[in-house]
């Protein structure tokens, strides 16, 4: 180990900062952050550092560097650019036995700067002594994707109650596993949902009974629409407290391979023609069962959980029983294939409103619109037909753009262009399967021109073509 970990606190105490370009610009933010008293030396000063002196924030001076100015310092950094005034800077600060940091020069600093990932009053410091920044920036954000905002609140509720805590608990076993309890169970899960109050009496409610009490929760995830990068940080963080996962047919692999190793899988994905009702009751079942045996389930659906997936129905049914939940949003196959496909649902030459539909019933459907709006169909392949002659009915004519997207965002990819008149035609003559996704609206026009990511296929001329953008790169 080459570098002795340490945490400063330097609330109140002067930290001399020497240059104002941009990164001595984001340590004077940083070191404001913690509460130091900011000393600035600096011949040219960026505005944003103006702005904070004029605001009383730091002390400026403007002029060279002396080492007299380290007199009352507790630390030193130097950022100035200047090989020759951070050399001054280190040498001066060595003589005062000063920890002094010398940006992007490790053998010239005696403490280095760590990557931050700061849920105060959690903060969690990643360092490579100066040797590989890169690597201590790509840790980070590893750790911010898993470390959830509301770990902070619960340590400073902790701390807030830590006497009461060891009252209650004078075994350093029994704390431990209260304080498993809360990083695990309901006292984080209302600090997440912004209900201080109730994690607060829940804790209290803990502390006044003598074993712990066992709580289930169920998570209602949105996985997006099948790539792994789409899913949002919230969701996988509940893939990785999950101790049982309940997931959809469509869920895709990839999202699935991010979960917890241990956590027990159920697929309970609903199959064209079977009972649907019936399955969704052994859902529900299944849910209840585990929750009521204090495990976090997480209820795995693709696309957004609330949007053709009847989690509305899941959530009824969990509050009718005393379950506590929580819902985390996916992205929704609606945005995604469009996104996907290069078209923009809205768009100020073409469309204005969007409107997202189910093409199970008749009535579904609805009236369209026309001009300067948006239809976006679910799960309508098979009811491709059907649909097509609807809308033409209804007075859309037979010319409108559409787009079908097949397996949007996933590889294997395929976007088919087509007329409304013609598309059921051209959708069987290219064997477009579920899951696919029907845009309808001027705005599909543009995505023969705008596609980037699989293939595109134009029905009008029969050919396949590649997308417009050869450099981007899917999430």
């Amino acid at each position: 180990m080459n570098h002795f970990p340490l945490f400063l606190d330097v609330r109140g105490r002067p930290v001399l900062v020497v240059g104002a370009g941009l990164v001595a610009e984001r340590k004077i933010a940083l070191l404001c952050a913690a509460g130091a008293q900011v000393v600035v030396v600096a011949l040219q000063v960026r505005p944003q550092v103006q702005v904070r002196a004029q605001a009383g924030e730091i002390t400026l001076y403007q002029g060279e560097f002396e080492p007299g100015q380290l007199d009352s310092a507790w630390l030193v950094f130097a950022a100035t650019g200047d090989p020759v005034t951070n050399r001054a800077v280190a040498d001066a600060a060595q003589a005062r036995r000063l920890w002094c940091n010398v940006v992007d020069d490790a053998e010239l600093s005696s403490a280095q700067v760590p990557a931050i990932v700061d849920r105060s009053p959690v903060v969690v410091a990643i360092s490579s002594g100066g040797a590989a920044p890169v690597v201590a920036r790509h840790l980070r954000e590893r750790i911010e994707a898993q470390v959830e905002p509301a770990v902070g609140s619960l340590a400073a509720l902790l701390a807030h109650r830590r006497s009461a805590i060891r009252a209650a608990r004078p075994e350093l076993r029994a704390r431990r596993a209260l304080y498993r309890w809360a990083l695990e169970g309901p006292v984080l899960a209302a600090l997440r949902c912004d209900l201080p109050q109730r994690a607060e009496a829940l804790l209290s409610d803990a502390l006044a009974r003598r074993t712990m009490p066992i709580q289930g929760r169920v998570l209602l995830v949105g996985a997006g629409p099948g790539a792994p990068g789409l899913l949002t940080l919230r969701g996988l963080r509940a893939l990785n407290e999950a101790d049982v996962i309940l997931h959809d047919r469509l869920v895709s692999t990839e999202v699935l391979a991010l979960a917890r190793r241990d956590a027990l899988r159920i697929s309970v994905g609903k199959v064209p023609g079977e009972d649907h009702e019936a399955t969704q009751r052994r859902i529900h079942a299944l849910l209840l069962q585990h929750a009521r045996r204090g495990r976090c389930v997480v209820r795995l659906k693709g696309g957004d959980p609330l949007v053709y997936g009847r989690g509305g129905e899941e959530l009824e049914f969990l509050r009718g029983q005393g379950v506590a939940y929580e819902v985390v949003p996916g992205i929704t196959a609606a945005l995604a294939c469009a996104a996907y496909a290069g078209i923009p649902l809205t768009h100020r030459d073409h469309a204005s409103t969007v409107t997202l539909a189910t093409a199970h019933r008749r009535s579904d459907l609805g009236g369209f619109v026309g001009e300067g709006e948006t239809r976006v169909y679910y799960m309508g392949v098979e009811r491709l037909p059907m649909l097509c002659a609807e809308l033409v009915r209804q007075g859309l004519p037979a010319a409108t753009p559409c787009a079908l997207v097949e397996n949007g965002s996933r590889p294997g990819q395929r976007t088919l262009h087509a007329r409304l008149g013609d598309l059921a035609v051209a959708a069987r003559r290219y064997a477009v399967c579920s899951p696919a996704l029907l845009i309808v609206g001027e705005v599909a026009d543009l995505g023969t021109q705008l596609a980037w990511f699989g293939e595109t296929l134009d029905a009008d001329s029969s050919v396949a073509f590649a997308p417009s953008a050869p450099q981007a790169i899917a999430a």
